[in-house]
């Protein structure tokens, strides 16, 4: 495994600082009223939902935006050198794959490439695996296009998550199955798959003919001193039976600029999946996606870094938060994303309704895990990647809105 050098200390509540820069992630930011998705809410509410920062990004980010801006001519953009270098630098140095530029794909989004490469890799009527609980709009991107959601229910033993590899070779083996979506790291559980893991799957997609899609959005947003391993890293074998997907759009808070990248090592593959990105009209940047992208990949990685640092303490101060203030519920071990996953079965098998019980008496707005499948019914999602007063604002909402819920139904 590849590990990552990153920041060493956090300045608890007040700033994060590395050796080039400090940078303060306390500093409060307004989004309400703004066009802002997260934040199209009640005036009292507080949105900790949808996987999207409340921290401006990186300084340097703002700065190439805004230099384009200023030149005042908004004509169509190509994919300039200096995107293919910086992600060929990024993923070389710090997570020890190594890019070959004609491998790379520019796409308007990871859901636009996932969607499009599941039309082109596999037949109406197909079956499309994943590892549940995972992020929802997989069904989406599977179901429209016309492919069967096949479940693999991951393993739960009250603590964390794993594979059930013998569940997943009965799916793989099944006739239908022609694609597996991996979520590397695993969102909503927070997982960062081992090497050993990543090579099982690999071998047992090669060995049933199933080509492996792996969603590595999140992939910089592990832990401080914590890597992750790309899949199309562990084996060449894993390189040729793998579309990857990768953005900066989550680690630098990017998504409104609407950049990804498409990784595809096998020349057979990736003239199936350039054609469909080409037909669905989604591999054309607009004047701002590539140069933000190669910005944050090129010369943002201390901001980053500290980023990182910071987001580690918010979820250190949630997890012993919940542990001493809330029975009943407790934050499930985790160590990739700024997205916490609490464990609430003690109290209720319907998060649906403790989702909107929480909402309406408190203003919290989380995400219901139930929309995830798998055992998500039993967890809601939190979004942790906010100011500390924020997050202490959303902690102490959580401890009404539950101890309410259960008064309710009289478990208190």
């Amino acid at each position: 495994m590849i590990l990552t050098r990153c920041v060493s200390r956090a300045e608890r509540g007040i700033t994060v600082e590395n050796k080039k820069t400090v940078y303060d992630f306390d500093a409060p930011t307004e989004r309400r009223h703004t066009g802002s998705l997260k934040w199209d809410i009640g005036d009292n509410e507080l949105p900790m939902w949808v996987a999207d920062m409340d921290f401006k990004t990186a300084p340097a980010i703002t700065e190439a935006v805004m230099s384009r801006a200023a030149e005042g001519i908004f004509g169509y953009t190509v994919i300039p050198d200096e995107w293919y270098s910086s992600l060929i630098g990024w993923w070389g140095s710090r997570h020890g794959l190594e890019i070959q530029k004609e491998w790379l794909a520019f796409c308007t989004g990871v859901i636009p490439a996932i969607s499009s490469a599941v039309k082109r890799i596999t037949n109406v009527g197909d079956r499309v695996l994943v590892m549940t609980p995972v992020y929802d709009i997989f069904f989406h991107s599977i179901e429209n296009a016309g492919r069967t959601v096949l479940e693999c229910p991951l393993t739960y033993d009250g603590a964390s998550y794993g594979i059930d590899f013998a569940a997943l070779e009965r799916g793989l083996a099944e006739p239908l199955t022609t694609m597996m979506i991996l979520c590397n790291p695993h969102n909503p559980v927070g997982r960062i798959w081992s090497r050993e893991e990543l090579v099982r799957i690999g071998e047992l997609c090669r060995r049933h003919g199933v080509t492996v899609l792996s969603d590595e959005i999140h992939c910089d947003l592990t832990d401080p001193e914590v890597g992750y391993v790309p899949f199309a890293s562990v084996s060449r074998e894993c390189a040729d039976n793998s579309v990857t997907c990768v953005a900066a759009s989550k680690a630098f808070n990017l998504a409104g600029l609407q950049s990804a990248a498409v990784v595809i090592p096998n020349e057979f593959l990736r003239n199936k999946v350039v054609r469909g990105l080409n037909s669905d009209e989604v591999a054309e940047p607009n004047c701002f996606a590539a140069i933000a992208a190669a910005t944050a990949f090129g010369s943002c990685g201390d901001w980053l870094d500290a980023l990182r640092a910071y987001l580690a303490e918010n979820k250190r101060t949630v997890s012993e938060f919940v542990s001493r203030e809330i029975p009943g519920i407790h934050v499930v071990g985790q160590n990739a994303t700024y997205l916490l996953w609490i464990d609430c079965s003690a109290i209720t098998d319907d998060t649906d309704e403790l989702a909107e019980h929480i909402r309406r008496t408190t203003g919290l707005y989380l995400t219901a895990g139930g929309q995830y499948r798998g055992n998500g019914r039993y967890f809601l999602r939190m979004n942790t990647a906010c100011q500390r007063k924020t997050l202490i604002d959303g902690l102490e909402r959580l401890r009404a809105g539950v101890a309410d819920y259960c008064r309710a139904k009289g478990d208190i």
